[in-house]
């Protein structure tokens, strides 16, 4: 296992991370333990996991294994959580005002059974409560010792540049990774996320890194999933999921790419796909999304695996998002240009 800065900090977290989201769902409790376990034993460290998570019961399970675990072992988990989104009815039991925050930190904190997380991220932009307001209540816990470190999850690129400035200007405690969705099939964040989180120090946490499952050659052209895949158990969701994705060339353009590389390493597909990815710039650790011990195994192969030269120009080529027009494409390619450089630069520099 590869270890790597959690952003401009000094706490070292492994280049992949365990996912919790199964947890309490597709998860049982047993299944859940020996992820962790297994998780551990492999030299991975950061763990994953939000108040919304099966209703809480995600940091649940997570607070009863890390109760029975030694103390050697629970001082080696760097520990994140989220908060933002409805645990309850209430019309104050969401987004990220300070008297909702304030009560969904105790209630993660109770159910992990920890005073203290490493990681504490918003889940989601609030557009209502003001920025000030947010970051004020952010900084309170750290200085009350109930959060070590701030991220974010799922802000766009001038979102992030927003709330670094102001944290910045108040002195406040920094956001130092985000949260985002991708993977081979969504990379549109490299235009605009990406370069904004390299400018400001922010280390990407990738959620999705296997594009719910495609990118481990599970779902075949022209075949609607059926049977113990996620698509498979949910007809309604899956039909119109399977169609969005499978009636785009694309995607079976990386499919196929991601295939060839593995059969040519004799690796999965699903570790090529996080190899690809743990190796991009910005990126921090690789979140891993298993629904059985099998599986997170099979992701944990991904561990010091590092792609060719040849085989990533390959699969960049394949999964090349493009763009139609303005501002990434046609008239506005020349300003993509210099974004993409940005990155390569930022990535080399000291």
């Amino acid at each position: 296992m590869d270890y790597r800065t959690l952003g401009r900090t000094g706490c070292a977290v492994s280049t992949l991370t365990l996912g919790t989201m199964t947890f309490g769902k597709e998860t049982d409790e047993t299944g859940a333990h020996e992820q962790l376990d297994t998780f551990l034993e492999a030299g991975g460290n950061l763990v994953d996991t939000a108040d919304v998570y099966t209703g809480g019961t995600s940091e649940e399970i997570i607070g009863r294994w890390l109760a029975k675990a030694s103390p050697e072992v629970r001082d080696r988990v760097v520990l994140a959580t989220k908060g933002r989104f409805p645990m309850g009815d209430d019309v104050n039991d969401v987004g990220l005002s300070r008297r909702h925050l304030q009560r969904a930190l105790e209630d993660s904190l109770r159910r992990l059974g920890t005073e203290c997380v490493d990681l504490y991220q918003v889940h989601s932009w609030d557009p209502v409560t003001p920025l000030e307001e947010t970051l004020g209540t952010l900084d309170d816990f750290v200085r009350a010792g109930k959060v070590r470190y701030v991220g974010l999850s799922n802000y766009t690129g001038w979102q992030v540049q927003k709330t670094v400035a102001l944290a910045r200007e108040h002195g406040w405690a920094p956001p130092v990774t985000l949260q985002p969705q991708y993977n081979l099939l969504v990379r549109e964040l490299e235009w605009e996320i990406v370069p904004s989180c390299l400018d400001a120090g922010l280390g990407l946490l990738p959620w999705s890194p296997l594009g719910g499952g495609w990118l481990t050659g599970k779902y075949k052209q022209d075949e609607r999933p059926t049977g113990a895949t996620r698509l498979g158990e949910d007809p309604a969701r899956g039909v119109e999921a399977y169609d969005r994705r499978s009636t785009v060339q694309r995607t079976w353009d990386v499919v196929d790419a991601v295939r060839a590389v593995a059969e040519g390493r004799g690796v999965t597909m699903a570790q090529v796909a996080l190899a690809w990815l743990a190796d991009r710039p910005a990126v921090t650790s690789v979140i891993l999304g298993a629904r059985t011990t099998e599986q997170l195994t099979d992701n944990l192969g991904a561990a010091g695996l590092h792609l060719e030269e040849a085989e990533v120009a390959a699969l960049d080529a394949a999964s090349d998002p493009g763009a139609a027009d303005y501002p990434y494409g046609g008239p506005g390619v020349h300003q993509r240009g210099r974004t993409v450089d940005l990155v390569g630069w930022l990535a080399d520099a000291p």
